[in-house]
């Protein structure tokens, strides 16, 4: 992936630097970045791994700063839920995502502070934005 990347971006390819690392265990100092972004990251990330995975970028955003992810759900509607439920199986299979990761809750049990959730695709992509600690 790191190398279609390269490819697909030519200014990242010179000046840039792209990183493959765990997210529970980031190579980055503690306050490195002012925020963070993951899309598509935590319904693939197994349960037990929701929590550190969480923490560690708390950890690399700067206290007060902002992290965004952007993930799938498990839909609310009667007809979706369904639908879901038989794809389930399927999306497991071939991206190992699940849309029941329970996120949020990790996100408290992480120490950060949901500011947003909101769904961006009717109830199937949900927005969040959570805030680091910050120092007094």
């Amino acid at each position: 992936m790191l190398a279609r990347a390269r490819d697909r971006c030519s200014t990242l390819a010179e000046t840039g630097h792209l990183f493959q690392m765990d997210v529970t265990a980031l190579q980055f100092s503690t306050g490195s970045f002012d925020a963070a972004v993951a899309s598509f990251l935590f319904c693939v990330l197994p349960d037990d791994q929701q929590t550190p995975g969480l923490r560690e970028l708390g950890r690399v955003v700067k206290p007060g700063g902002l992290i965004r992810l952007l993930e799938y759900v498990r839909p609310k509607g009667r007809l979706r839920r369904a639908v879901s439920r038989v794809w389930q199986p399927w999306i497991s299979w071939a991206y190992g995502a699940s849309f029941d990761r329970q996120t949020e809750q990790h996100a408290v049990n992480a120490g950060l502070e949901i500011t947003e959730s909101r769904y961006v695709v009717d109830d199937l992509l949900k927005l969040l934005t959570l805030r680091t600690v910050a120092v007094n």
